[in-house]
């Protein structure tokens, strides 16, 4: 593919997103706008945290802020606590820090991905999914959700794997739907992947995009596929559990399991020099064991996801429950989900339209707004679609 045609359909792709994030962009400074557009903190700063990055700031010594290789005691801490969260043996070589999740997925298809390879990945996805695989030079191939239980369609996957399938990308919990895949779900994908690349002169990844993996509802358990399949490159990221989606802080890693695991850490190293996405800044890093256990309150967050299920059900709206995520997935009241999104925005409620993650006839509300906003965007819910009767 071109430079020039692979730019033009990353724009396209991006396209719905812009124009939401553009649309919404009057009422973000208003201080009476109820904002359930994006998973952003509810507060400054989630206890600790501040202080945190404040004690690591400070220099120790003088090559504190100097050119250097990741921090291997950053890397130990992740590994330790990947390992005790996931029951899955994790090393600390094999745990490569990033700028966040989006940096680990462009590491992680930058060290894999050959041009013109192709990506199965899952719909409806994460905005920039589509954006990612083509800056890496493959094609995207997309399969649809089950959307009666919004699990993997394996039947569909397998119809979509190729001979130049080099990478299937899922995102459990999964944003925009909520669902948790199922352990069995994972072990048959896994099953399908390996008769597939058993079969084929180049294997399959499995990228596992597991950013929501501590955001869990009801005593859920999040399970990942690296339990089942050997090439599974598992990508976490802090921003989510802290609250704090700015500080890029994440990783990509690779389980004990992984064939050739010496060879694609090195060619991951390489990767990650010419792709920029070497490391997260210093202070990140030294911060990063102190940021484990600073996570959001999620009795409150679960509090907060029931009361506007309750309401939204009650007004007559259709609406998933999530089994984790920040995000509730509404049923749009009229075909034009879009429309109806505008007109919340009139009484300065913003919401995210479903064009915007693939979803036609859904808008997505994040349950991270605060419970005053909720209290006061439940009327204006209430009156938007008893004006659609």
């Amino acid at each position: 593919m071109a430079v020039a045609e692979r730019q033009m359909r990353i724009q396209a792709s991006l396209a719905p997103f812009l124009r939401g994030i553009m649309g919404s962009a009057p009422l973000m400074g208003d201080p009476d706008a109820c904002d359930f557009l994006a998973g952003n903190p509810e507060v400054p700063a989630l206890p600790g945290y501040v202080e945190t990055l404040q004690k690591w700031l400070e220099p120790q010594d003088r090559r504190w802020f100097a050119y250097g290789m990741p921090d291997p005691r950053a890397a130990e801490a992740a590994a330790t606590e990947l390992s005790d969260e996931l029951g899955i043996a994790f090393e600390a070589d094999d745990i490569l820090l990033t700028r966040g999740a989006h940096g680990a997925m462009a590491l992680a298809m930058a060290t894999v991905l050959d041009p013109g390879d192709e990506v199965v990945f899952i719909s409806p996805p994460w905005f920039f999914y589509e954006a990612l695989i083509l800056g890496a030079g493959a094609t995207p191939v997309r399969v649809r959700a089950n959307e009666m239980t919004w699990d993997l369609d394996l039947d569909a996957i397998a119809a979509a794997l190729s001979p130049r399938t080099r990478m299937v990308l899922i995102n459990t919990p999964n944003n925009p739907t909520g669902r948790i895949y199922p352990d069995d779900t994972l072990a048959l994908l896994a099953a399908l992947l390996q008769r597939h690349s058993d079969g084929s002169a180049r294997p399959i990844y499995l990228l596992s995009d597991e950013a929501y993996s501590k955001i869990l509802f009801d005593g859920n358990v999040m399970r990942s596929p690296a339990r089942h399949y050997d090439r599974t490159l598992v990508v976490h990221t802090f921003s989510k559990s802290a609250l704090a989606p700015a500080q890029r802080l994440g990783y990509l890693a690779m389980p004990l399991t992984m064939p050739d695991r010496e060879a694609l850490r090195q060619g991951a190293m390489s990767a990650s020099f010419s792709t920029s996405n070497m490391a997260p800044d210093a202070m990140m890093q030294y911060a990063l064991p102190d940021l484990l256990h600073i996570t959001v309150d999620m009795n409150k967050l679960q509090l907060r996801r029931d009361r506007l299920l309750e309401a939204l059900r009650a007004a007559g709206y259709q609406v998933h429950t999530p089994e984790g995520t920040f995000y509730l997935l509404v049923r749009s009241p009229i075909d034009d989900e879009s429309a109806f999104v505008r007109r919340l925005m009139e009484d300065k409620v913003v919401a995210m339209s479903g064009d915007m993650f693939e979803m036609p006839g859904y808008f997505r509300l994040s349950i991270t707004a605060t419970d005053d906003m909720v209290e006061r965007a439940i009327p204006v819910f209430e009156k938007a679609i008893s004006e659609t009767r």
